[in-house]
């Protein structure tokens, strides 16, 4: 995004780019087929739940006048708006957290004025919402968005894990600024505003509804974490585990559902507590969509008034909206359409502005749900692009082609694939190199030409490691949530039968969901990780700042971090003020850009804020080394956790593990057979950092003879890529 702050230049420049994508906007999900429904369904229920369990909590809070109803009708308005005509079709909207305590804070304010209270509430949030989409109008005018290149991976990871702690938080209580439980903490007492004399709020079967609500709760989280990952089960068939992996989580929130209704004539009425709201066709429920008339009868002192909660909001959303839209766009998604800030913040203007005409808190642009949608949708391009690959391998191993022909093959069918935009050039990412154990199993045989089979390259797990990351862009999947959202508005009488406790244990699936990929996340972990285990991070895919930077400045930016973190998740308990937390994230911007550099070195600063998030492949480490002297071999892998790797997990029996058998069908004989090594080992240089993950020596094990050997990760291939070589030149 440019970064520019003449008037309206922009808007300009975000409405030229996205209007020469828009065509392809609907076509790319059209072509989608049926697979769309996937992670649209994934991405409503991450946005109704959230929104209907707000709603609950305004009609709480402002003694019925904003209920569900209010908060669904608002997140299905400004979505199917956006998503029609809006830039980022892969931003979300909805009524978020903030929202819900600025109209509580307001609804307590209203009350008690005379010349308001509750009934001119909704029409002086009107002049409110009027203020606050002027003050957005400005900024958008003004390039204000522009400040968003100055935003780092720092401050939106710190961000976004707040985000995560606050929904964690919800889950379990919410007690932060409006003093009143919430949560599956609630569970065990008395809801607000309900008779304590009831049946069901007896002691013993208050603590009977709590422990049922655990159950519900943990009963949901479990399962729907561990649907996501069905398709690296190894049970069931390709297309059942897929299945599971996109609908698994909405089934599961039916599942608990209906599991609640197992003990309902045991028990008495209002265990397990449900949600609660009116229907949207009951008496009153329908008389904030008129508030407009009531808004000249507000006292012209209130009128000028409202700019000051107006200017909360408006700092509020702008920050809020804007990051949600980043968070969606981060490098490491690859995405090939422009972004849309400046423009995205005036439109929201106008859905401020028109959701307080008609009585409803508006919606903005919300976290976890955003970067939730784009991961989702890059899962569905990986599908896509997965299915192709894979039948032009089976198709190319039918002829008896050989690993040279294959990648060609793959690469042309990945090319089909790519439709670039027209004023852009085709995509530079192109298929990953092949890996080099597979060029090595290759010519392991002596002829490198040989036709390729499974044996050589395996389709089902080779292909998904050729794949970059690609993000399928498009606008179907937001306008088709929005839509269902709003479905839900007359579907109010079915969803008032699932259980709060749900509710609760979705929250936390959320907040889990939305750290994998967090770096800032990552390296906490790796600050809780042993000393004799850190060398296992480099076993598996990892960021590269963690070979090129020094673990002591790992640890200590991660510590800043942290601190800074629990400065800000602290400022939100304050009232009042507490809702002017991103004014600590905006701080961060003069604290990355002029302090940290006086701290730690530049090179490291740019591997741990980088923009994009760049991984390592694994790196292997064997027990065994040849090329030092058996006397200096040392390791601090502790004697039990050699047994470990020694024994099977399942009989505690010691584990034989056998050589490849060598069938007759080889060309080569036992003894002409060398160990598969690569020419890269000896030239390659090893990370300075690598050793500082290796473990410290252990006492008990010195003069044993054992130490790591790093084998060194593939390097890209280079079949394909040259004219030697290879027979189909």
């Amino acid at each position: 995004m440019e970064e520019t702050f003449v008037p309206f230049r922009g808007i300009k420049n975000d409405l030229k780019g996205r209007i020469l994508c828009y065509k392809q906007d609907w076509t790319g999900g059209v072509r989608s087929g049926i697979r769309i429904l996937a992670p649209t369904t994934y991405i409503f229920f991450a946005s109704a739940i959230p929104v209907i369990s707000f709603g609950e909590q305004l009609e709480r809070y402002t003694n019925g006048t904003i209920t569900a109803v209010q908060t669904l009708a608002s997140t299905a308005l400004c979505g199917i708006i956006h998503s029609i005509v809006g830039g980022q079709p892969l931003l979300i909207l909805g009524v978020a957290e903030p929202t819900v305590l600025m109209y509580t804070f307001m609804f307590n304010f209203a009350k008690d004025q005379k010349d308001l209270g509750q009934e001119l509430f909704l029409a002086w949030t009107g002049w409110v919402c009027a203020w606050t989409a002027l003050l957005l109008f400005l900024l958008a005018i003004l390039g204000a968005c522009s400040i968003i290149n100055r935003f780092t991976r720092v401050a939106g990871e710190l961000f976004g894990l707040l985000i995560a702690m606050l929904f964690m938080q919800q889950a379990i209580r919410n007690w932060m600024l409006l003093k009143q439980n919430w949560g599956v903490v609630e569970e065990f007492g008395i809801p607000h505003r309900e008779d304590p004399h009831q049946t069901a709020f007896l002691p013993s079967w208050r603590f009977g509804n709590g422990m049922f609500a655990l159950v519900l709760s943990f009963g949901l989280l479990l399962t729907a974490l561990r649907s996501r990952k069905a398709r690296s089960w190894r049970y069931g068939t390709g297309w059942l585990r897929g299945l599971i992996a996109d609908y698994g989580v909405p089934f599961m929130v039916l599942v608990w559902t209906a599991i609640s209704y197992i003990p309902v004539n045991d028990v008495p009425k209002g265990i397990p507590r449900r949600l609660f709201s009116p229907n949207p066709w009951s008496p009153g429920a329908y008389s904030n969509w008129t508030v407009i008339k009531e808004m000249l009868n507000v006292p012209p002192l209130y009128i000028v008034g409202a700019f000051i909660p107006a200017t909360m909001i408006a700092v509020l959303y702008y920050f809020d909206h804007s990051v949600a839209s980043q968070l969606a766009q981060q490098k490491e998604f690859n995405l090939k359409k422009p972004a849309s800030y400046h423009y995205d913040l005036l439109l929201l203007g106008f859905l401020v502005i028109l959701c307080g005409l008609i009585g409803i808190p508006p919606s903005n642009g919300v976290i976890p749900q955003s970067p939730m949608h784009t991961k989702s949708l890059a899962t569905l391009k990986h599908q896509l692009l997965r299915n192709k690959l894979v039948s032009t391998v089976r198709k190319s191993m039918r002829k008896n082609v050989n690993l040279g022909q294959l990648y060609n093959n793959m690469q042309e069918a990945y090319n089909e694939m790519q439709t670039p935009l027209v004023y852009q050039t085709p995509s530079a990412l192109g298929l990953k190199g092949l890996k080099e154990s597979t060029i090595q199993l290759a010519s392991s045989t002596g002829y490198i030409d040989a036709p390729v089979d499974e044996t050589v390259f395996d389709v089902d797990k080779d292909v998904d490691d050729l794949l970059p990351v690609e993000v399928k862009e498009q606008r179907l999947s937001n306008l088709l949530q929005a839509t269902m959202v709003g479905a839900c508005v007359a579907a109010m009488p079915v969803l008032k039968k699932i259980p709060t406790s749900v509710l609760w244990g979705y929250f936390a699936f959320m907040a889990i969901e939305s750290l994998p990929g967090n770096q800032f996340w990552e390296r906490i972990l790796l600050l809780f990780t042993a000393p004799s285990r850190r060398y296992k991070v480099l076993e598996e895919c990892h960021a590269t700042f963690v070979e090129t930077v020094p673990f002591k400045a790992i640890a200590t930016f991660t510590l800043f971090q942290t601190a800074y973190l629990l400065v800000c998740f602290g400022i939100t308990w304050i009232p009042i003020a507490g809702v002017l937390f991103p004014l600590m994230i905006m701080l961060l911007v003069p604290v990355r850009q002029y302090l940290l550099p006086k701290f730690f070195k530049g090179v490291h600063l740019q591997e741990l804020d980088a923009a994009e998030y760049e991984e390592a492949p694994a790196i292997t480490f064997n027990m065994l080394c040849e090329d030092q002297d058996p006397q200096a071999r040392i390791t601090g892998i502790d004697s039990g956790e050699i047994l470990d790797e020694m024994i099977t997990r399942s009989r505690g029996e010691i584990r034989h593990t056998q050589s490849p058998k060598v069938t007759s069908s080889s060309p080569a004989s036992v003894g002409d057979m060398k160990p598969a090594y690569s020419p890269r080992l000896s030239q390659r240089a090893c990370s300075p950092r690598v050793t500082e993950l290796r473990p410290e020596p252990s006492p008990r094990l010195i003069g044993k003879g054992l130490e790591l050997k790093e084998t060194p990760s593939p390097g890209p291939s280079i079949l394909g890529k040259s004219p030697h070589g290879s027979s189909s030149s």
